[in-house]
């Protein structure tokens, strides 16, 4: 019995990490600490934070010596539980239409439909989408020598890219499986997630750039009672309707989202409403944190594209954001009644963490100023918005490989 031998397998993973690759797996260690630690210190939507986080703790301990990969992953004949996850969960699109499904039955639409041109702040917060779409064609070729010549996957990526801006994930995720973006999911379900649990550190220094301190202290009226049940429940069949003979490849998302909020408002379905909103959403979020998380391999991960895509990612939020901000100040010029700039950052489909960040704003400037409920409106346009811009998306893209 070689002894030198078992005693060399059994602190192999010790070995492991004075390598190269060992290396960039304590990196990675620390960049997971970095989540958790926001997660946890700064209270930064730690139900997705804290699950990246400890996903790719995961995802990155050393490989086990038979299979050369970390037992959580597994292999292909042998696949860990992070892996099965990922196939069932992410690769099929089905965590996304569950995690839409939530969404929908938390939804209040009843402000939206009070005053249905809040929804034009949901096309306009969308603006960052498209910019990024067209800078990213422009600069992938550029910094990542290996995709010139390969138009299709440019364009593919360019599209998967602009949909960080909105800061919806499941969005982002549903576009970046269409397109079969495998080997840049990493970057992308990370960048897309990680922006959405920071809407309250990137939103209000733009917000404050672009506003003044008058505009940050107008009032807003708004009526508390409640849309009829009748236009309730009709309200999400009909945008289903619409949007899936407008734009089809919306369909799956949109579609899951308003049935959601069907469940919500038909009444008869109290406690699968309340399944949804609470065991479903806190299941899913879950398992689609730590799966997200388990994508962020060092190798996969430390690349000049994951740089790329980030920076993309940001460039796009902070154009959303601004979108609905210059909206908002475009259309208080034609107003006699003017709207909060701020409203029209809430236009992103980050909900409801957008809106709760404009109110805290309003407040900041006015303890007794209320704008929650018109960010509120926006904020569930956006949703509306980001959803039907990844559809078109995929289908302007599609018709163009």
């Amino acid at each position: 019995m070689d002894f030198g031998k078992m005693i060399g397998d059994l602190f192999s993973g010790v070995a492991y990490l004075v390598t190269a690759a060992g290396v960039k797996t304590l990196v990675m260690f620390i960049i997971a600490g970095a989540l958790i630690y926001l997660a946890i210190k700064k209270d930064y939507e730690p139900a997705l934070l804290l699950p990246i986080g400890f996903g790719a703790i995961l995802a990155n301990l050393p490989p086990v010596l038979e299979t050369m990969m970390p037992a959580a992953i597994g292999t292909a004949d042998a696949p860990g539980f992070l892996k099965v996850l990922f196939d069932a969960g992410i690769a099929n699109e089905l965590f996304p239409v569950l995690i839409f499904i939530a969404v929908g039955a938390m939804i209040d639409f009843s402000p939206l439909l009070k005053d249905p041109s809040m929804i034009f702040f949901g096309a306009a917060a969308q603006f960052g989408i498209f910019a990024t779409f067209l800078t990213a064609l422009v600069l992938i070729p550029i910094v990542l020598p290996a995709t010139r010549g390969n138009e299709s996957l440019i364009l593919r990526l360019a599209s998967a890219i602009g949909i960080i801006g909105a800061a919806d994930g499941p969005t982002t995720l549903y576009v970046a499986n269409h397109f079969n973006l495998v080997e840049y999911m990493a970057p992308i379900s990370v960048a897309a997630y990680s922006y959405m649990s920071l809407v309250p550190v990137i939103q209000p220094p733009v917000i404050r750039a672009l506003t003044t301190k008058e505009e940050r202290l107008i009032r807003m009226d708004f009526r508390e009672a409640r849309s009829s049940k009748t236009s309730l429940i009709l309200f999400p069949i009909i945008v289903t309707l619409v949007s899936g003979i407008l734009v089809p490849m919306s369909s799956p998302l949109i579609g899951s989202l308003m049935f959601g909020n069907l469940i919500r408002e038909c009444g008869v379905l109290e406690r699968l409403s309340k399944t949804a909103q609470n065991e479903l959403a806190n299941l899913v979020t879950i398992l689609l944190g730590i799966t997200i998380g388990a994508t962020m391999v060092a190798e996969n991960f430390l690349r000049l594209d994951t740089a790329l895509i980030m920076g993309l990612g940001l460039f796009a939020f902070v154009f959303d954001t601004a979108g609905g901000v210059l909206f908002a100040k475009a259309l208080n010029l034609f107003r006699k009644t003017k709207i909060n700039p701020m409203v029209g950052a809430a236009g992103i489909s980050a909900f409801p963490m957008s809106a709760r960040v404009i109110q805290k704003m309003a407040k900041a400037e006015d303890p007794t100023n209320f704008i929650l409920m018109q960010s509120i409106s926006a904020n569930v346009s956006g949703q509306l918005g980001s959803i039907v811009a990844g559809g078109m998306i995929i289908t302007l893209v599609t018709m163009l490989l």
